[in-house]
């Protein structure tokens, strides 16, 4: 659960720590290396329900032992990152090899950033280090003319552009395991608080060249299993697509896209219970000067709700429905940006389904303040209001405030 909900996208450090030039480029013949990067640290303060009510799959925090509140220093939506590219152009094509390298703050011995150590030292304890998550593996070719092929663990489509727009992408957002006293080395952001985490994909892709301004993108993806399901073999890998457009007008820029996915699950709570899921998004952002609009709609149909096919059936193979959205609005004052976003993801119960507490709906709202001290470092303060509910109309509360830094490179 905690391993689908925290991990963090890579294409957002390239966002945030590049303006074209790579923080290191070395030229070997004809080819070039290029490195970038970012380490954000923040602290977290957690005020968690503590009359709390069963909310199974619910993001707000709730009391542990005798404490309702807790403090944590921890990275935030993203992981600290390293990434290297590798740029060459042979016969005419333009290809490139990438591997992305994640480490974090949070001490952790479990294989992966988001795995705490376990028994019998226990978690967060003396003796323990952080680790080493290995997300992206992939390589593109191609050109203007011909468009471009990718190939290799990459982000996915479904998802993508509602969360490398989120502005808590510098920040926390929703603590998540941050609230818990046993931090992971990520947060959640806005992930299962208004779309569903894109999630880091063995895919094979073709984008299409630039038809002014419109781009296509096509491809497989190698099929996942529901969370928490027996592993499955899949005759045909999963599908996704997407369909993005940019243009300028009197002084605006407006970004619109369009993606979906679909995937066969087999033998889903027994021989012969299978199901299709099927998932679409739409959304966009519009620029005017400073200030800034974006937002994204999602529905659902077998995929679940927070992380790809997590609670998407009844264990049965009958499929819950979910959608949601997220809004957001920021305006850029000099060298500091303020932000507002709000988020809902709900999730229906199956046909005939009785799950009293299964979790409806999770809610957030994020209010920020983002200051560029100098071109690469960002300060950054949060408060984030999260509201649980189940089908009972039972429902937790939480709140937490974050300040820390983000260094991109």
């Amino acid at each position: 659960m905690k391993s689908n909900q925290r991990k963090l996208i890579a294409a957002a450090v390239a966002m945030l720590s590049s303006t074209g030039a790579s923080a290191l480029e070395l030229n070997a013949g004809d080819y070039k290396f290029t490195v970038n990067g970012n380490i954000n640290v923040h602290y977290i303060y957690s005020s968690c329900e503590n009359n709390a009510v069963a909310v199974g799959g619910g993001l707000a925090c709730t009391e542990t032992g005798s404490a309702g509140n807790n403090s944590s220093i921890s990275n935030g939506l993203l992981p600290a990152a390293l990434t290297f590219g590798i740029i060459t152009q042979q016969a005419g094509l333009d290809i490139e090899g990438h591997f992305g390298f994640y480490p974090g703050v949070s001490s952790n011995d479990g294989g992966s950033p988001n795995l705490q150590q376990g028994a019998p030292l226990g978690t967060n304890v003396a003796l323990a280090t952080t680790a080493l998550d290995v997300r992206q593996v992939y390589l593109t070719f191609g050109n203007k003319d011909i468009g471009t092929f990718s190939l290799g663990r990459n982000f996915g489509l479904f998802g993508f552009d509602a969360i490398i727009n989120d502005i808590t992408i510098p920040g926390v957002g929703a603590a998540g395991a941050a609230a818990v006293g046993a931090p992971a080395n990520t947060t959640l952001g806005s992930i299962g608080l208004g779309y569903i985490y894109v999630d880091t994909l063995a895919q094979i892709n073709y984008t299409t060249p630039d038809f002014a301004g419109f781009k296509a993108t096509v491809g497989i993806y190698d099929p996942l299993n529901p969370v928490g399901a027996a592993a499955s073999q899949h005759s045909a890998p999963g599908f996704h697509g997407k369909l993005q457009y940019t243009t300028n007008f009197s002084g605006a820029k407006l970004y619109l896209s369009a993606t979906g996915l679909t995937q066969k699950q087999n033998d889903v709570g027994g021989p012969g219970n299978n199901y299709t899921s099927s998932a679409f998004d739409f959304g966009g952002k519009l620029t005017i000067a400073d200030f800034e609009l974006a937002g994204w709609y999602y529905v659902g149909d077998g995929v679940g709700t927070t992380a790809l096919f997590l609670n998407s059936d009844d264990g049965a193979g009958n499929k819950r429905e979910s959608d949601g959205f997220l809004a957001q609005a920021t305006y850029k004052l000099g060298a500091t940006k303020l932000g507002v976003n709000y988020g809902v993801s709900s999730l229906d119960l199956a046909g005939g389904e009785v799950n009293p507490t299964l979790v409806k709906d999770n809610k957030k709202i994020t209010g920020g303040i983002y200051h560029s001290l100098t071109k690469n470092l960002t300060l950054v303060g949060e408060v984030t209001a999260v509201e649980a509910k189940n089908h009972s109309g039972g429902k937790n509360e939480a709140i937490n405030f974050n300040i820390g830094t983000f260094l991109s490179f």
